[in-house]
């Protein structure tokens, strides 16, 4: 007698999964997605970050170009200021160039970069960008914004991967 399948017409076989192979195949499905997860949200704080720095080096490479134009009297100023802007948006819409025959406008900015650190909820009402501003005769510890800006923080609360916070970049 043989044992062959073929030679037993009252069995049937279906063609398909079981719902215990079903259920194991979404388990693993789910192990990866976990493992996976703290990855992709790491690679986003990271991609973040880089905007920041970016962003901070941009808007201080503005900022000294304003404060080296003041110097060499490309740009007016009192003799009892610093010489350097008096707020970001001056760094968009220029400043008169003192020493050129037609007073072209110098601008050191296209746009003041966004804090990808925060929520930009005011990007999109169009309000100015959020930065925390720190005048020349600031301490560096405890900054405070007066007449100038001298330098730009993020107002973000939080702590970057290397365990400084935003605040201090």
């Amino acid at each position: 007698m043989s044992l062959c399948m073929v030679d037993r017409p009252d069995i049937k076989w279906h063609a398909g999964f079981t719902l215990i192979e079903l259920m194991v195949s979404l388990v693993i499905v789910a192990i990866m997605a976990s493992v996976a997860t703290p990855m992709v949200q790491l690679t986003l704080q990271r991609q973040k970050e880089q905007q920041l720095r970016e962003h901070l080096r941009e808007i201080r490479r503005a900022i000294d170009a304003y404060k080296k134009a003041a110097d060499d009297g490309r740009v007016k100023k009192n003799a009892d200021t610093s010489g350097y802007p008096p707020n970001l948006q001056i760094l968009v819409d220029g400043v008169e160039d003192a020493k050129d025959a037609k007073h072209a406008r110098i601008r050191f900015l296209r746009r003041i970069p966004q804090d990808p650190m925060l929520k930009q909820a005011n990007a999109s009402l169009g309000q100015a960008p959020a930065w925390g501003l720190r005048s020349y005769d600031s301490p560096p510890d405890q900054p405070r914004y007066t007449q100038d800006v001298y330098d730009v923080y993020s107002l973000s609360p939080r702590t970057g991967i290397n365990g400084v916070p935003y605040a201090q970049w």
